[in-house]
């Protein structure tokens, strides 16, 4: 057993500062801070500085984190869906086919380090070049508010059939099968009520995140414990609780702390290893393949149903290399199946791929619309459950949002709007719950231009639109495209901080009010009525 006690080097946190002013540098340029992270780690490493085990450490709980999160949000039904077991195996197939061809062709010409690749070699690299990153696909998501959209979820579901792929690599490439006690982790099943017990009565403070800490965590030494990835025991962690009333608070908890972790995970990609001129040339030919990764995503997502336009966002957030590449790799060298100097061309390739994912996923939505007309001709004439048509039906008002705060404004207007009054929200639970309660709810995102597209009657009887979404670019976004579809009536936003108020407002919506300082207002009118009935 490791050592419980990880020394942390005094040049430590002065390598998290330069990550923080490098982020806080791109970040001035609408570039993602991870891309900061990157870059802060190959300048780092060109200055002498090197991996150790306190940056190391940090990365891996982050990582852990990472997948703890995704499975509190994993619905494990939908990974039943072809558009996501189906995309995914046929992906798999046809990238690492390509791959291994051209590896051997390269190889075959003599080209830099591809001159000593055998067969076997190649369908390795092939393999670990196949994955796309969790990390990166994850954070781009969140980033951009759509982690339960369509789309989104299509895209973790992906990322999770991958990462059983690697499961079933890591026990192969061990030359043996996880420990006989594995079975014993079927008693996790039932064990998820005690776990619910547990979540609620550690209340909504310090201790909730406590217990996200050590269930996560516990889950990976578990499944470690019995031979299995360590990733996966925190992703299993994370299902066991995701049917929970508080999952997604807990998320919410956890978030800032994944996120201060992962610093230290892009960090100490940049620092794996100075190139050379052949292995960053090397690298440089396996970026070739990139943009055909990609493509073959959006056009297999296409086919299994979805929308155009979705299947754009999802295989851009995809079109990257995994660090499970390096893991690939590692094992492989170690087994003697590939030269060690494999390990710094993938580093490389997988740096590279996510800076330039990073730049292209900001124009994401410009490349869809150059890319519309050809890609809406592949699109099938049946939709997925969840994108049919929607047909507005004169609805006085519209709700995007029904969470807390949506749900309760839905209720205040409806006998001002007659009943004639519509909620939205793209997570389907919600949408479930909230039909259940007899409101009037579809399933849309409101910031993706096919939601407009599924409107088959005008919405110029509408008369006021609320934007109650959780996340602060979403109804900014959702604010552009409705004013971009020609409506002119009032919009209302939700906002949190005063910063966010006057950008909405900047932005076309006619009225922001501040949750927290609405929420204070609401609670002195209370007082208020209740010290008047004690007077009385």
């Amino acid at each position: 057993m490791e050592s419980l006690s990880i020394p942390i080097d005094y040049r430590d946190p002065a390598w998290i500062a330069v990550a923080f002013l490098s982020g806080l540098l791109v970040r001035q340029i609408n570039l993602p801070p991870m891309v900061g992270f990157l870059m802060a780690g190959f300048v780092l490493h060109l200055l002498g500085a090197e991996n150790d085990a306190f940056l190391l450490a940090v990365a891996d709980t982050g990582v852990l984190l990472l997948l703890f999160t995704i499975g509190l949000k994993l619905r494990l039904e939908s990974l039943a869906r072809p558009e996501i077991w189906a995309t995914t195996g046929l992906h798999m197939a046809s990238s690492v086919a390509l791959l291994v061809c051209s590896v051997l062709a390269l190889g075959w010409a003599g080209l830099l380090l591809f001159d000593d690749v055998d067969f076997s070699s190649a369908l390795i690299l092939a393999f670990a070049l196949s994955f796309s990153s969790t990390v990166f696909a994850v954070k781009m998501l969140e980033d951009r508010g759509t982690m339960m959209s369509r789309y989104g979820q299509v895209a973790i579901g992906i990322l999770i059939m991958q990462d059983i792929a690697a499961v079933i690599f890591l026990a192969a490439s061990a030359g043996k099968l996880p420990s006989i006690w594995a079975l014993g982790l079927l008693a996790l099943i039932p064990a998820r009520h005690l776990l619910g017990h547990l979540m609620d009565r550690s209340g909504h403070g310090e201790l909730l995140a406590v217990f996200g800490f050590a269930i996560a965590l516990s889950g990976a030494a578990l499944f470690d414990l019995v031979g299995l990835k360590e990733d996966l025991g925190a992703l299993v962690a994370g299902v066991l609780l995701a049917h929970h009333p508080k999952a997604k608070h807990l998320s919410n908890t956890l978030m800032s702390f994944k996120d201060v972790f992962l610093v230290c995970f892009f960090l100490t990609i940049g620092l794996t290893g100075l190139p050379s001129w052949e292995t960053a040339g090397t690298a440089l030919v396996l970026l070739v393949f990139l943009p055909i990764k990609t493509l073959l995503f959006v056009l297999l997502l296409i086919r299994f149903r979805m929308r155009a336009r979705g299947s754009t966002m999802g295989g851009l957030a995809l079109g990257n290399y995994s660090e499970f590449g390096l893991i690939v790799v590692a094992i492989a060298i170690g087994a003697g199946w590939l030269a060690p100097e494999w390990l710094t061309v993938t580093a490389l390739a997988l740096s590279a791929s996510l800076v330039i994912a990073s730049s292209i996923n900001i124009f994401a939505t410009g490349i869809y619309v150059r890319m519309q007309h050809w890609l809406a001709g592949l699109e099938t004439k049946e939709r997925l459950p969840g994108d049919e048509d929607i047909d507005l039906g004169g609805h006085r008002i519209l709700v995007f949002g029904m969470g807390r705060v949506g749900r309760s404004a839905y209720d205040e207007m409806q006998e001002l709007a007659d009943g004639r009054i519509m909620g939205i929200d793209l997570d389907e639970i919600q949408v479930a719950k909230s039909r259940d309660e007899g409101r009037n709810v579809v399933r849309g995102d409101a910031t993706n231009p096919e939601f407009w597209s599924r409107l088959i009657a005008p919405h110029h009887k509408t008369e006021m639109v609320l934007l109650a979404m959780s996340n602060h670019n979403s109804n900014l976004e959702a604010a552009q495209r409705m004013r971009e579809r020609g409506y002119t009536g009032p919009i209302v936003s939700t906002s949190l901080f005063p910063d966010q108020e006057a950008e909405l407002l900047e932005n076309g919506i006619d009225e922001v009010f501040n949750i927290y300082e609405e929420a204070g207002s609401g609670a002195a009118t209370r007082m208020h009525e209740l010290l008047k009935g004690v007077r009385q």
